[in-house]
């Protein structure tokens, strides 16, 4: 099987800034899970998705990281609505979603609400994120949210990724007021599958929204991700959902080869 895939830059308007995602696009069912976990180490890129065909205008997908398979990721849903087009639905191990392209490069997608639950400090945190300022500490379905005392805090935070990676989360996602305006500005770590720091992410972002809505009384949020590519999500509270919405750019796109199974010192066939 030859299928076609696209890399797609989420949460930017402009190419080589914000999340790149690699989206492939099968004509059928998957491949074997080690075929998959193999293109997305080939990869390299945070996650790949893969799109299987589930009835018009309804597709199974999954996402694998360089390492492993995850449960949910909102920037490469993102990507592969922009892909699709129209208003796709997915069918995931994290919730059925529901995307939309509003206007050319322009992506609405709506994942499961994250509200964290707020929770003491887990010992070693303070170390792992060199001392920063904690103001709160809270737990979502997946990640760890931190409070820190400023922006600039988030900025120029050098955490130990190491020490992140050993803690029970899938990642760490480090938050404060925007020093530059209305919002929020976030920084998110995953070392524990196999992504030191994820460039601009989606999924965390229900979490994010979920610890500031109240917070600071209002309904809608831009999160700026200050990440070395930068990201911009808009982050809206629905009824049981959180819509994330952004640009996303296609930089690459091809065809690559998928065996039933993963070949061993062959080439792909």
């Amino acid at each position: 099987m030859n299928a076609p895939f696209f890399v797609v830059d989420a949460f930017t308007d402009r190419p080589f800034r914000g999340n790149p995602a690699a989206v492939v696009v099968l004509d059928g069912p998957y491949p074997t899970d080690e075929v998959m976990q193999s293109v997305a180490t080939e990869f390299r890129h945070s996650e790949t998705a893969f799109l299987s065909p589930d009835g018009p205008g309804v597709w199974q997908l999954r996402w694998f990281t360089p390492t492993v398979e995850i449960d949910l990721c909102g920037h490469a849903s993102l990507a592969a609505t922009h892909v699709l087009g129209g208003t796709p639905v997915f069918l995931t191990r994290g919730g059925r979603l529901r995307g939309r392209v509003p206007s050319p490069g322009r992506v609405e997608l709506d994942l499961p609400a994250d509200p964290p639950a707020e929770i003491d400090e887990p010992d070693g945190l303070r170390a792992a994120l060199g001392g920063a300022d904690i103001l709160g500490v809270g737990r979502g379905r997946y990640d760890l949210l931190v409070q820190v005392g400023s922006a600039e805090q988030v900025r120029t935070l050098v955490p130990d990724t190491g020490a992140l990676g050993r803690l029970p989360f899938r990642g760490v996602v480090i938050t404060a007021p925007d020093d530059a305006g209305a919002g929020v500005v976030t920084r998110c770590f995953y070392p524990a599958v196999g992504v030191p720091e994820d460039p601009a992410s989606g999924s965390a972002h229900c979490t994010v929204g979920g610890w500031w809505f109240d917070r600071m009384g209002v309904d809608r949020l831009v999160a700026r991700q200050l990440s070395h590519r930068t990201g911009t999500i808009v982050i809206s509270r629905g009824a049981g959902h959180v819509q994330l919405s952004g640009n996303a750019v296609t930089v690459m796109w091809g065809r690559i080869p998928l065996p039933a199974q993963a070949p061993g010192n062959g080439e792909f066939t």
